[in-house]
């Protein structure tokens, strides 16, 4: 649909939009503090209307961003999706910091964008009115990368796409015995096995609730460590799949992952409120 050079361009040229969203200065320049962050928003939204550009024509589109924060890239792929294209989306944000939702929706005012929505409350929690497309997050901090992962498969979204941050769980879990101990007994080696361990997990826990899935770079790791992109599409014959893998690769390194208990404990309260 577009590439990274033509995003940068079409938001170059409203500086309207990137000085509201708080990525531009008076000045017309992006702020030196918020380059790496515009280049990572242009990146994840590349990637996301990769996946918009498949989705059938002419269906009104309905995206999740869970730990919004300000919803850069909300208002961002908002902006290239109506204005660019035509196409009829609606948005949802939901963080638990209540100052960044009044952000939002001030942003959303001065930009007079109606079709967004936001919530506080966690990503867990939330119950949406409509039935939800494509689930994004970026940069949720830990434990909120797979609250956003739970929710988007009890929401049986179509797309779930999530740029993880910091990968502080598994870490302190991975001890003797293993197959790697000779590795982890390093501090620093121990720390980035564990940010591939826990992504490994998460992408196995997709694999096995009946999505396909892939491992893509928003930027190069030059410009930002925290540049993997975990995109899961759900596929048809989704009951053929199980956890096995998953669950045999958390016994392998005697971790206890908590996206498992937030899927689990969470989808047993949806069936007794639907059930009571």
């Amino acid at each position: 649909m577009l590439n990274k050079i033509e995003i940068k361009n079409i938001l170059k040229e409203n500086n309207n939009l990137i000085k509201e969203i708080g990525l531009q200065g008076n000045d017309g320049i992006i702020k030196k503090d918020m380059e790496k962050k515009f280049n990572e928003i242009i990146g994840f939204s590349e990637k996301i209307l990769n996946v918009v550009k498949k989705i059938k024509p002419n269906k009104k589109l309905v995206f999740l961003e869970c730990s919004c924060g300000k919803s850069y890239l909300s208002f961002v792929l908002n902006y290239i999706l109506t204005s660019k294209f035509g196409i009829n989306a609606i948005f949802y944000g939901v963080d638990t910091n209540h100052e960044l939702i009044q952000k939002c929706e001030e942003t959303q005012l001065a930009l007079q964008f109606t079709n967004m929505n936001f919530i506080e409350a966690r990503t867990i929690d939330f119950v949406p009115i409509v039935s939800v497309d494509i689930v994004i997050a970026l940069h949720a901090c830990d434990t909120a990368t797979d609250e956003a992962i739970a929710k988007g498969i009890m929401l049986d979204a179509k797309h779930i796409m999530v740029v993880p941050c910091c990968q502080g769980q598994v870490r302190s879990q991975i001890k003797k015995p293993h197959p790697l101990s000779s590795i982890t007994q390093f501090g620093l080696l121990r720390y980035k096995f564990a940010n591939l361990l826990t992504d490994a997990l998460r992408s196995q826990f997709l694999l096995g609730s009946g999505y396909f899935v892939e491992l893509l770079e928003i930027v190069s790791p030059k410009l930002s460590p925290k540049n993997i992109l975990i995109s899961a599409r759900k596929i048809k014959n989704r009951h053929n799949r199980t956890l096995d893998d998953y669950f045999e690769l958390s016994k392998m390194f005697n971790t206890h992952f908590g996206l498992q208990d937030l899927f689990f404990e969470n989808q047993m309260k949806d069936s007794l409120l639907k059930t009571g």
